[in-house]
């Protein structure tokens, strides 16, 4: 089953609760939620007090991508908040698997990303405590961007990685320049989760885009 999460980042900030609704009508399966500190990229977005806020707005399970410098700081304030995926980057921790303990200490699942110049194979010591691998199919910081073909390759090594886990229940993310057609390639490489921001929150028909992405 291939799900379906828009980014918050491409939504209308104005009118975040309107937003966040409507795409849940419209199918979204999560609510992808970019975390920026303006340091590990060079772009400030939320933090935990408008998770917060949007929390009782929607039934949609959050998933947060912490593209911060200190994600470990972080991560009791969401669990009380009440987020289901907590997802921070390989290259701004050097104790993964200390964090990813803490994370599910918490009540969370814990997902590692990998921006797109990062090697799949640094998640092999991780692998098995892991509940989402996210590959970055462009460089965060910023929506809008154009899908890096190089992806598809990462998704294959992230699923051959994960097939050699006993009983792994993760999943395969993909956020970056996801659309009805860069979607393709990725499906049959291996990813189950697709982020999905401009092209959801740009579509005059919200659910018959994610419907193309999910299925196409």
């Amino acid at each position: 089953m291939i799900k379906i999460a828009p980014s918050m980042l491409s939504a209308n900030f104005a009118t975040l609760s309107e937003e966040i609704k409507s795409i849940e009508l419209a199918g979204a399966d999560l609510l992808h939620i970019d975390i920026m500190d303006g340091h590990f990229v060079p772009n400030l977005t939320f933090g935990a007090p408008i998770v917060k806020a949007i929390r009782p707005y929607t039934q949609l399970p959050f998933d947060v991508h912490l593209m911060v410098t200190n994600p470990g700081d972080y991560v009791e304030e969401f669990a009380k908040i009440g987020v289901e995926y907590f997802t921070f980057h390989q290259e701004t921790v050097p104790h993964m698997h200390r964090l990813i303990q803490h994370i599910k200490q918490c009540s969370m699942k814990a997902g590692v990303a990998l921006n797109p110049s990062t090697p799949v194979s640094l998640l092999e010591d991780v692998a098995a405590d892991l509940d989402m691998i996210l590959i970055m199919s462009v460089n965060p910081g910023f929506g809008g961007q154009s899908f890096i073909p190089n992806a598809i390759k990462k998704v294959k090594q992230a699923k051959m990685l994960l097939e050699e886990v006993d009983n792994t229940t993760a999943v395969i993310e993909v956020d970056g320049g996801i659309n009805d057609i860069t979607c393709v390639p990725i499906k049959r490489a291996g990813a189950t989760v697709l982020v999905a921001g401009s092209a959801v929150f740009g579509a005059d028909d919200r659910a018959h885009m994610i419907e193309s992405i999910r299925n196409n």
